[in-house]
């Protein structure tokens, strides 16, 4: 890899007090990596250069018909002052899966990692040490092919960026959910099951018309029979059914419109880990209505590479609202996510293989 060091990284002062503020996306570390594509010579040597604006001419294809994917994963610190990645194999596989649905370049599995290690290795100082906070890590490809013509692009550029983040929602919050009967996220065929940019591009009008009902996420439901659950916002859900040591922790299926959560396979783990039963089923609107009504689903959340785990306390609906338990925070929930950041954050013991040490 070639190594372009930014003369004007931060001081540690600085980058310290900037860490240290919290956040997401606010600031970006010193450094991002830059790797090139072309259809002839194929992945050139990715190099890690100072963070700085792209320089695309104008009729570059990504601008024009949206040629784009992209990532989520973290790097934690452990307690011993190391740090690890988070199941970045599974990123990378995701990664190849999106670009193969945008005609995009399949990076190989291990271009991938090295870039991370590499851009995570050089900006170590800018991982926060707080549990519940780490380095998020924004892998993405772009079509970069000059030209009009509608075709899949003979260019592409893969970026690596990163950002210290705090808790993306307030976990001691439950979030208010809008489900939205009006606008749909995917359909079979479609792209539900990329990470591009189009899919989230789409979701902010019914985001917006989920702020007007004074909600914080919407809830997407299926194209066809508009009646199954799907996501929140552009995070899987999962709901707990019954209570204490019979629980179940159930979760909507994959059924080729939605995104394959990490995290959410994760939980499916880390649930049964903790002595619950899982199930990954169809569970539609009505479910919802009437489980909550009855007591039979006791708590919501939902759950994605930012926020780890987000309890859901109220949903509203054309169809009425409906609170979950007391709205507040489950005890499930909570000690869910508070056992899946302690694997993320090497304070309990990773029993499948999860963390990867990278410096």
């Amino acid at each position: 890899m070639k190594i372009t060091l930014n003369p004007n990284a931060k001081d540690d002062a600085t980058r310290n007090a900037l860490v240290a503020e919290g956040g997401f996306g606010k600031y970006y570390t010193d450094h991002m990596v830059v790797c090139e594509w072309n259809e002839k010579d194929g992945w050139g040597e990715p190099e890690l250069k100072p963070y700085g604006p792209l320089s695309l001419d104008p009729a570059t294809a990504v601008f024009h018909y949206g040629q784009e994917i992209f990532e989520g994963m973290k790097a934690y610190r452990q307690p011993d002052g190391s740090i690890s990645l988070f199941r970045p194999d599974a990123n990378a596989k995701r990664f190849a899966n999106s670009a193969k649905r945008l005609a995009l370049p399949e990076m190989p599995e291990a271009l991938f990692l090295e870039t991370v290690e590499a851009l995570v290795k050089q900006d170590a100082g800018w991982v926060p040490d707080k549990v519940g906070e780490s380095l998020y890590i924004r892998p993405f490809m772009i079509a970069t092919e000059v030209g009009l013509g509608v075709r899949p692009t003979n260019k592409a550029a893969y970026i690596l960026i990163a950002t210290p983040a705090g808790a993306y929602f307030d976990p001691s919050k439950a979030v208010s959910v809008w489900i939205s009967t009006e606008y749909v996220r995917a359909a079979l065929g479609g792209t539900g099951e990329a990470k591009c940019g189009g899919n989230y591009a789409a979701s902010l009008v019914a985001q917006k018309a989920a702020a007007q009902e004074g909600c914080d996420q919407v809830v997407w439901i299926d194209a066809i029979e508009r009646k199954w659950v799907e996501e929140m916002g552009g995070m899987n859900l999962y709901f707990v059914k019954g209570k204490g040591a019979d629980a179940t922790v159930v979760t909507p299926k994959l059924t080729g419109t939605l995104l394959p959560g990490i995290t959410r396979d994760s939980i499916l783990s880390v649930a049964k880990d903790l002595g619950y039963k899982t199930e990954e089923v169809m569970l539609s609107i009505d479910d919802w209505r009437d489980g909550v009504a009855s007591g039979e689903i006791s708590e919501i959340f939902a759950c994605g590479t930012a926020a780890v785990v987000s309890p859901v306390g109220v949903a509203k609906s054309s169809m009425g609202t409906w609170i979950t338990g007391d709205g507040q925070p489950g005890v499930i929930t909570m000690q869910i996510r508070n056992y899946l950041l302690a694997i993320q954050h090497g304070t309990t013991a990773d029993t499948h293989s999860w963390t990867h040490k990278v410096c």
